[in-house]
C-alpha cells in the first residue's frame, strides 16, 4: 500500500499534465464548435455570440459548424465521439435532455457521454395563437368546449416546442392534436393564416408578428416577464403554474475532457458574458445569460432531464 505522502505525490504528478493542456487551451486551431440547428437559429446566434467573445480573449478563432437534423441528435453524436480535447464543443439547446425521452436508442447518452460545462441563456418560449384568442382562458375554454378540436405546431415530433405545448395542454386540462413542421417560419406562417390554433414560438418571431396584430401572444413560459414584451404575462399570471417550461442553451464537451480543461472553458464563458455586448445581444434576442459553474450546469441538466422525461410520459409520446 502506498504511504499518504506517496499517494499525494503520485496525485499531483498526475494533475500537472491536465493544467497544463488547460492552461496552453487554446494552442492549436481550429476550435470547432458544433450547433445542431440550422444558422439563424436563437441557438446558433446565442454560441455564435458567446464564443466570438471568448475568441478576443484567448485569441483565437472559433469556427461554428451548424451540424442540424435527428432532433439535435446527428451534432451529439459527432460530439461525443470526439477527443476530448476542448477542440470540439457542443452548444445545444434544452433538446440536448429532451432526446433521452423521445427516441428510444441513442448512440449515447445526453449527459453520460458528456462533460456539461456551462449554461449560456435562458430563451422563453411564446404561446403564440391566432388571433381569435384573446387570453389564455379564451383558449382554454375552446378546447374543453364539447366537440371542439385545438391544433397546435411546433418545430418537430419530440422537440422541445413540442414538449412546452404539451405541458401548456396538460395543466389547461384540454385535449389537442399535434402538427410537426420543419422549422418556425413554416410553422408561424401557419398559425397567421389560422390553420393551426398555437404554436410555440420564439420570441423574436412571435415579436415581429404580434407587433403586426396577425397573432396573439398569451403568455410566457418564464417566471418572469420579457422586457421585450412586457404587455404578455407569464403562465403563473395567466393561470397556469404548472406549465412553466424552460428552454436554455448550454455548453458541453465530450466524456472524459479534463477537470482542468472544463474548468478552464467554463471560466472564459463566465468572463464572455460579463461583457456588455454579450448581454445586449442575448438579451435582444429575448434571453437571459445563465452563468454557472460546470457543477451547476450539471445539477441542472440533470434535474431537466428529468422534468422533460415527466413532460413525455403525461403525454402519451412514443419515443421514436
Amino acid at each position: 500500500m502506498l504511504s499518504p505522502l506517496i499517494r499525494i505525490v503520485t496525485i499531483a504528478a498526475l494533475m500537472v499534465p491536465a493544467v497544463a493542456v488547460a492552461q496552453e487551451w487554446p494552442s492549436k486551431q481550429p476550435v470547432r464548435v458544433i450547433v445542431p440547428f440550422s444558422a439563424g437559429s436563437a441557438t446558433d446566434i446565442v454560441a455564435r455570440t458567446v464564443f466570438e467573445q471568448v475568441g478576443k480573449q484567448v485569441g483565437q478563432t472559433f469556427v461554428v459548424e451548424n451540424r442540424g437534423g435527428a432532433g439535435t441528435t446527428i451534432g451529439m453524436g459527432m460530439v461525443a465521439k470526439a477527443e476530448p480535447d476542448g477542440y470540439t464543443i457542443l452548444v445545444n439547446s434544452t433538446s440536448h435532455v429532451v432526446v433521452a425521452s423521445t427516441y428510444a436508442k441513442l448512440p449515447f447518452h445526453p449527459l453520460e457521454s458528456f462533460e456539461t460545462v456551462a449554461m449560456l441563456a435562458s430563451m422563453p418560449y411564446i404561446v403564440a395563437t391566432s388571433t381569435k384568442y384573446k387570453s389564455m382562458q379564451d383558449l382554454i375554454k375552446q378546447g374543453k368546449a364539447q366537440g371542439s378540436t385545438i391544433n397546435y405546431g411546433s418545430a418537430g415530433a419530440g422537440s422541445s416546442g413540442q414538449l412546452f405545448m404539451e405541458s401548456v395542454r396538460l395543466a389547461g386540462g384540454f385535449p389537442a392534436t399535434h402538427i410537426p413542421f420543419r422549422g418556425t417560419p413554416e410553422g408561424m406562417n401557419e398559425l397567421v393564416a389560422g390553420r393551426i390554433d398555437m404554436y410555440a414560438a420564439p420570441t423574436l418571431s412571435a415579436l415581429s408578428l404580434a407587433k403586426k396584430g396577425l397573432i396573439s401572444t398569451l403568455a410566457v413560459s418564464s417566471k418572469n416577464r420579457l422586457a421585450l414584451m412586457p404587455e404578455v404575462p407569464t403562465l403563473i399570471e395567466a393561470g397556469l403554474p404548472d406549465a412553466l417550461y424552460n428552454f436554455w442553451v448550454g455548453v458541453f464537451l465530450p466524456a472524459k475532457t479534463p477537470d482542468a480543461l472544463v474548468e478552464r472553458i467554463n471560466r472564459e464563458i463566465q468572463a464572455a458574458l460579463k461583457v456588455k455586448a454579450t448581454a445586449d445581444r442575448i438579451a435582444a434576442l429575448g434571453g437571459e445569460a445563465m452563468p454557472m459553474s460546470p457543477a451547476e450546469a450539471e445539477t441542472f441538466a440533470k434535474s431537466e432531464l428529468k422534468v422533460n422525461a415527466d413532460i413525455v410520459k403525461a403525454s402519451g409520446f412514443k419515443p421514436q
